[in-house]
Parts: structure tokens; sequence; C-alpha cells
């Protein structure tokens, strides 16, 4: 029996390194994989992934891109609709297998559509004990600026592990 459960671990072990997942990245966010979303979102601000909202606030944003956080990030229209249907087909209860993607998408209320990851109740929470200096730095600037601390952010890791806040170090919950 203990030869099968080991011969057992060891195939889904080289079936998820095959297939590029892992058990750490079903902790974080699917990563974002879209070629067009990535080059145009991704060519001004980090690429969030799909998964860090419920679709209802991709709807949201992808309907007031003419004032993208004081910006015009207006597109196309097919292009628009395109990126859109990847960011709602991905969003946070869509993959709820994700272990961080659930807790965003537990944390926001049925009558919530909250137009940034930053005012959700599971980001604030997970945020709240930051001292605003180590923020408000050039090195960092804001909580929307994921990739300054979390050095695997891109890959869908936000591991308490992988966070490396500039001017401070390694994160230590106090």
């Amino acid at each position: 029996m203990k030869k099968l459960v080991i011969a057992s671990l060891l195939i889904a072990g080289s079936l998820l390194a095959e297939s590029g997942s892992s058990f750490e990245n079903r902790k974080g966010v699917a990563p974002a994989t879209d070629s067009l979303y990535l080059k145009e979102c991704g060519s001004c601000h980090f690429a969030y992934q799909p998964g860090l909202l419920p679709s209802r606030s991709w709807v949201k944003t992808m309907e007031k891109l003419n004032d993208h956080f004081g910006t015009d990030a207006s597109l196309e229209p097919e292009e628009n609709k395109k990126i859109l249907k990847y960011l709602v087909d991905n969003s946070a209860e869509k993959f709820t297998n994700y272990k961080r993607s659930k807790k965003i998408n537990d944390s926001i209320g049925k009558n919530e559509t909250p137009a940034a990851i930053t005012k959700t109740g599971y980001f604030i929470k997970e945020h709240k004990g930051i001292k605003p200096k180590l923020i408000e730095q050039k090195e960092v600037k804001s909580l929307s600026n994921c990739m300054a601390c979390h050095t695997k952010a891109d890959k869908g890791s936000y591991s308490e592990r992988e966070i490396n806040i500039p001017n401070y170090g390694k994160w230590e919950d106090e």
C-alpha cells in the first residue's frame, strides 16, 4: 500500500511539473497569460491577474477606460471586447481552485463592485500592518505596485516568503 501511495505522489508531481503547475501556484492566483491583455494593459502598469477581481469589477473597469484612474486608456472596440472576455472568463469567482482568488472573492460583498484590487476586503486585511513610509517610498509608490515587493507576483504568487520590501528587506509579520 505504501508503495502505491508513493508511486501515485511521484506520478502526480511529474504531471504537475510537465503542465507548469505546482501546489504552490494553486495557493496564489492563475498567472495572466493573454498576449493582447499583457501587451495593452501591461504596457502601462502591472498586468494584474484576472483572478484578483470578480467579473463585475472587470466589466466596470473595461467600461470606463476613457477615465482609467485618471488616464485615458481607451482601446479599439474589438480589442476591448477580447480583453474583457479574457478577464471575465478568468475572474476570481471562476478560479476558486486558486486559494487567493477564492479568498479575494469571498471578501467582497455580493452588492460590492470594487474598482481596484486594493479596495477588496482581503487585500486591505493583508496589507493593514504595513507602515505608510514603506509604501510611499519612491521604489514602491503605492500598494497597487505589486511587483515592487511581491517578487513573484507576475507568476501569480503572493506568498509572504517571497515579499522583499525595498529599503526594508524580507517581510516578517510583527
